[in-house]
């Protein structure tokens, strides 16, 4: 069976690309792969390495819907585990495939769930309401514990003659039970059930720290006669470590406390992003008269009043009216953009002094906030490859300190100080509280969470965890010219007629026949046509030769619009026009040849004009080391004369769109590591040929979806930023891993006693709890910090 399969209109087979959605024929295809009982096919080899290594990362694309948080915004996308039934659900930051319908821990590191959906609503979380609860109960409790177990340390033993040692043992047992068995309960379920499930984790620890500790006291206190002497202190009596027990609890849970406190932090960006969204918009009755209506009940098609200083309802097209609009949410920028009818406005930004009326063109999951949502939400439940390492640590890390505490045991209780056994089983207690798996598994979500969210704040969404680790290994840069280094709206600025042919003649064929195409060189023509007030016939056995134009009959005559290569294949003598056509070109137009009947009958020229800020984005690009290769299939001549006023270092011209992936695979062959960034239908192939594909906003949502990275304001200057933050992230998850590392590599043996025969020195299974908690707060507390990076 084809996973991917589908007929098309024609009757013939075809396949979806799962990576870059492109449409492939089997019998074509660059290869294909089988997972679970379905054949896929794509439409490069490069597709094919995507999905064989994370094939559920594409495939959830496609699935059932994921809640995305409220304010009118309500996103289907794939995840398979999650209820289509718009419930919140459930998952863990560290292991983010385990999804559940209701609060609880990870079956596999014991963590606490957290929701999927991030809401502007501060909703309770019952996790950290529990903890909260259970820890300020134990610090009552362990308080006068610690006060009667420091008793010996008092000089004036005031304790000893108000509480006698035989019963202060009874009031120790008393006090710490309840928070031994009441404060301590999630850890001994979450120990438990990483027996059953056998993925031990830190809970497995703790749960077996604090248990022997409190038991062995409950024994000692209970039953002192069967301890051996080894057992025993100076004065024969059987320590108990009931403050111990309840102190870790205690300390345990103030580390969950914070910890849960820190986490919550990280859906900082989406709470921002959700709070750009009006409650409510204003819409237009059939009878003309005004209503409010809560955002959700806008539909596609209605007409909306936006008045002065309103936030605009969704996206959408002004009818009537003009004002100032203030973009800043997508764009960064603080100036206003001038607005009238028939100029597109973007959900979310700010009307300016003015009034207009509106048509919904997208709404609910459909506007482009919405979809800056979803993104951020994905990428902050991805994965990142350098995951792996942490993922592989952990998988042995908890058996490997069982071993050290057990050998810690022995160790101490045949060659240790008297009482040998007490100091063994402190120390060996001491090893396991002190040792947190935790901590390496928060290193790199933590990261990735605060990156997800840093980049959307400054219009760079990132897919996945992948593209961010990637994108800072990026020595190249191949870029697509119209869109991307320019504004992507030409205009005709040369029109040239041979004898013959009059320019109004010339003009409206080549409009008549471009009124048929989307192309942006098309509607230049076009607007030159209606601004001149020529009026535009029909078309007839209309035509696109992909790579070269345009061809079809209008008012009786054979036109043809295009390159030089279409009027050769159309054996059309250009060689009356090639010197103009040059000159033209040599000052950055584009040159479309128009044939008339088989004969030359003129030549337009288009200019697109430069970016602003693209002078400015390739010097940053250059100071990050970055080559610059423009990919474009205009002519060399206009190709050079762009890339000479930006500095470009590489100009690949003249290219058809399917030759561009093949660049890519060039660039690649030469071991460059290679990022493109390009805005059309035809960039598709090539972005997800490359390493890292970066979409311009601006474009189509074809490229959005082949990409990687995407760029909401189609600002190349952006992609400076996502080459910062990607490197700034990754040396965050770097220095997370190093403290988890070193911190484990250096806690363990100092609470094995290794210190003890050189500067007698032990460390308290207290001191190893408190240290234990804030290593995980410490880790996310790191990378909390990226939210302050400068990128």
């Amino acid at each position: 069976m084809t996973g991917n399969y589908k007929q098309a209109a024609d009757g013939s087979d075809s396949s979806i690309d799962p990576v870059c959605g492109m449409t492939v024929s089997p019998n074509t295809a660059a290869g294909s792969f089988e997972h679970n009982g379905q054949q896929y096919y794509f439409c490069s080899a490069h597709c094919l390495e995507k999905f064989q290594s994370h094939p559920e990362l594409f495939l959830n694309r496609t699935a059932s819907p994921m809640t995305v948080p409220p304010v009118g915004i309500q996103r289907a996308k794939p995840q398979p585990t999650t209820t289509a039934t718009g419930k919140t659900t459930y998952t863990c930051p560290m292991h983010p495939e385990i999804v559940r319908d209701a609060p609880g821990s990870c079956p596999i590191c014991g963590m606490a769930l957290e929701p999927r959906a991030v809401s502007l609503d501060e909703e309770e979380n019952p996790e950290l309401t529990q903890m909260s609860r259970r820890f300020w109960v134990c610090v009552g409790l362990s308080i006068p514990l610690l006060i009667i177990g420091m008793s010996e340390l008092i000089p004036s033993a005031t304790l000893e003659r108000v509480v006698p040692m035989g019963v202060r043992g009874w009031i120790e047992l008393g006090i710490s039970t309840p928070v031994v068995l009441w404060g301590a309960l999630p850890f001994f379920v979450r120990a438990w059930q990483s027996l059953v499930n056998r993925a031990l984790n830190m809970f497995t620890l703790i749960g077996m720290g604090v248990g022997v500790a409190y038991l062995f006291s409950v024994i000692a206190k209970l039953f002192p006669d069967i301890f051996p002497q080894s057992f025993r202190d100076a004065s024969g009596n059987v320590p108990v470590y009931f403050e111990a027990a309840a102190v870790i609890t205690t300390l345990v849970l103030l580390g969950q406390v914070l910890e849960l406190r820190a986490r919550s932090r990280t859906g900082a960006a989406i709470k921002a992003l959700l709070g750009l969204a009006p409650k409510t918009a204003r819409r237009i009755r059939t009878d003309g008269s005004d209503e409010d209506v809560a955002l959700e009940q806008v539909k596609t098609g209605d007409r909306l009043r936006v008045r002065p200083g309103e936030k605009i309802p969704v996206d959408g097209v002004v009818i009537e009216g003009a004002s100032a609009v203030d973009e800043s949410m997508i764009s960064g920028e603080p100036i206003p953009v001038a607005k009238q009818a028939g100029d597109r406005v973007i959900g979310a930004t700010v009307n300016g002094t003015g009034s207009f009326v509106m048509q919904a063109e997208r709404v609910g999951a459909e506007t482009l906030l919405a979809q800056i949502v979803q993104m951020v939400a994905e990428a902050q439940r991805s994965r990142a490859p350098i995951q792996k390492l942490a993922d592989v640590v952990s998988a042995y890390f908890v058996p490997t300190v069982f071993a050290i505490s057990v050998l810690t045991f022995v160790v101490w209780s045949f060659w240790g100080p008297e009482p040998r056994m007490a100091h063994g089983l402190v120390n060996a207690v001491a090893v396991l509280i002190i040792a947190c798996p935790c901590a390496l598994g928060l290193a790199t979500p933590m990261s990735i969470m605060v990156a997800s969210g840093k980049g959307a704040e400054t219009g760079v969404l990132f897919k996945n965890a992948e593209a961010i680790e990637v994108l800072r290994q990026i020595d190249t840069l191949v870029v697509d010219k119209t869109g991307t280094l320019t504004e992507g709206k030409p205009k005709l600025v040369s029109l040239i007629a041979l004898s013959g042919f009059d320019e109004q003649t010339l003009l409206r064929l080549a409009a008549t026949l471009e009124r048929s195409s989307e192309h942006p060189l098309a509607a230049a023509v076009v607007a030159e046509a209606a601004a001149r007030g020529i009026d535009q016939g029909n078309t007839r056995d209309f035509a696109s030769v992909t790579g070269k134009g345009l061809k079809g009959e209008v008012e009786g005559h054979q036109v043809s619009l295009g390159n030089q290569a279409l009027a050769a294949a159309l054996s059309i003598d250009l060689d009356n026009l090639l010197n103009r056509a040059e000159a033209l070109r040599a000052d950055g137009q584009t040159v479309l040849f128009v044939g008339i009947n088989g004969k030359a009958g003129g030549l337009i020229g288009i200019a697109d004009p430069i970016k602003a800020t693209s002078l400015e984005a390739v010097k940053q690009l250059h100071a990050e080391n970055v080559r610059i290769v423009m990919l474009t299939g205009d002519s060399e001549t206009t190709a050079r004369t762009v890339a000479a006023k930006l500095q470009i270092d590489e100009v690949v011209a003249e290219v058809l769109p399917n030759e561009k992936a093949a660049v890519v695979k060039r660039l690649q062959a030469e071991g460059r590591r290679v990022a493109m960034a390009g805005d059309g239908i035809n960039d598709a192939p090539a972005l997800a040929q490359a390493d890292v594909g970066i979409a311009m906003g601006t474009g189509t949502d074809v490229a959005m979806k082949s990409a990687a990275v995407t760029l909401v304001k189609g600002d190349l200057r952006g992609i400076v930023r996502a080459i910062r933050l990607s490197r700034a992230t990754m040396k965050n998850i770097k220095q997370n891993l190093f403290f988890a590392f070193v911190y484990n590599a250096l806690g363990v043996p100092v609470a094995a006693g290794v210190l003890y025969p050189f500067f007698g020195l032990l460390l308290s299974p207290m001191i190893a709890a408190a240290a234990m908690s804030f290593s995980s707060v410490s880790v996310i507390a790191n990378a909390l910090r990226l939210r302050k990076a400068r990128i």
